[in-house]
């Protein structure tokens, strides 16, 4: 059974420009994929010559953005998700992470977040 978890990154910048980053295979292909192409909702994630499809699921403008995998069948625990929370009394921007992984992996893949969020954080300037 994977198990979810969230995760949490204060970003400096504008929700309209972190959300393009999050939305658009340009976006992403910045810093979350090596490649992304995209038919209709399907996202092509290219990592190291292999190919992962995504389903894109919820699109909230500035707000949300979830993707399911194609070739996972347990429909709990299919997906990623992106939030931008921008708290009302500070202006401070997080980006919440929804992910899921098998307990033995779930280090590595707080490991690999990080690792792609610092990546976003040198392309946004911060």
């Amino acid at each position: 059974m994977r198990l979810k978890f969230e995760l949490e990154y204060t970003l400096k910048c504008s929700p309209k420009v972190l959300f393009s980053r999050l939305s658009t295979p340009e976006g992403l292909g910045e810093w979350f994929a090596d490649d992304v192409n995209v038919d209709r909702d399907l996202f092509s994630f290219i990592w190291n010559n292999s190919e992962t499809k995504a389903r894109l699921a919820a699109l909230k403008e500035n707000k949300l953005v979830r993707f399911e995998w194609e070739e996972m069948d347990n429909d709990e625990e299919n997906y990623f998700e992106f939030r931008i929370n921008v708290d009302e009394m500070t202006g401070e921007l997080a980006l919440i992470i929804i992910d899921f992984a098998e307990p033995e992996e779930k280090e590595d893949s707080v490991f690999l977040w990080d690792s792609q969020i610092a990546d976003l954080k040198r392309l946004l300037g911060i």
